[in-house]
């Protein structure tokens, strides 16, 4: 709904001499058409990939379908920028970064979410696994949620990001681990 407002906003700031990254940060479940709109206005784009399934969606969030769709707007979103470029003070000029929650009782969906990443948008990609999950709201009444993850949790994914399928994902491994360093409490 918004986002003919935001492109309009865009485009005339862009006019008007607007020359910083502009960073799209969005729960990832969106219309592909939206994001097709956005084409050409966006340098960064931050989904968040919340469920490598539409069934988990549908239990936790409420959302028909989020797989689907969320799945084909983060492949339109790297179409239009593709991996991150930074500048020689490492801030980012352009890209796609996908973050990706780890929720309690629930390490098969981050895996899933990285294998998913890793085969449709490759190896460079730039991900920020988090683990700062914290119960609210709803999510206190859903006992699978209704707590922090584990230091078991937050081991099987880091252990898990050392597997062969991701030996090429050093950059990915690293930014990973300090997130996590920074976020859970060991």
């Amino acid at each position: 709904i918004y986002a003919l407002h935001i492109k309009e906003a865009l485009i005339l700031a862009k006019k008007n001499g607007l020359n910083i990254p502009v960073i799209y940060n969005s729960s990832g479940y969106e219309n592909v058409d939206t994001i097709k709109e956005l084409d050409g206005l966006i340098d960064v784009y931050l989904p968040d990939f919340k469920y490598c399934s539409n069934g988990l969606g549908l239990k936790y969030s409420g959302v028909n379908k989020y797989f689907d769709f969320a799945s084909s707007a983060i492949i339109e979103m790297y179409k239009q920028v593709g991996h991150p470029i930074f500048d020689n003070n490492g801030i980012i000029k352009k890209g796609l970064i996908i973050r990706n929650l780890i929720l309690p009782n629930n390490t098969k969906n981050t895996k899933n979410v990285l294998e998913w990443i890793v085969e449709n948008i490759g190896k460079e990609a730039y991900v920020s696994i988090m683990a700062q999950y914290f119960p609210t709201n709803e999510a206190q009444n859903i006992n699978e949620l209704n707590r922090k993850i584990t230091k078991r949790e937050y081991h099987i994914i880091e252990k898990y990001m050392k597997m062969d399928i991701f030996k090429d994902l050093e950059k990915m491994r690293k930014n990973m681990c300090l997130i996590f360093n920074l976020l859970i409490k060991r």
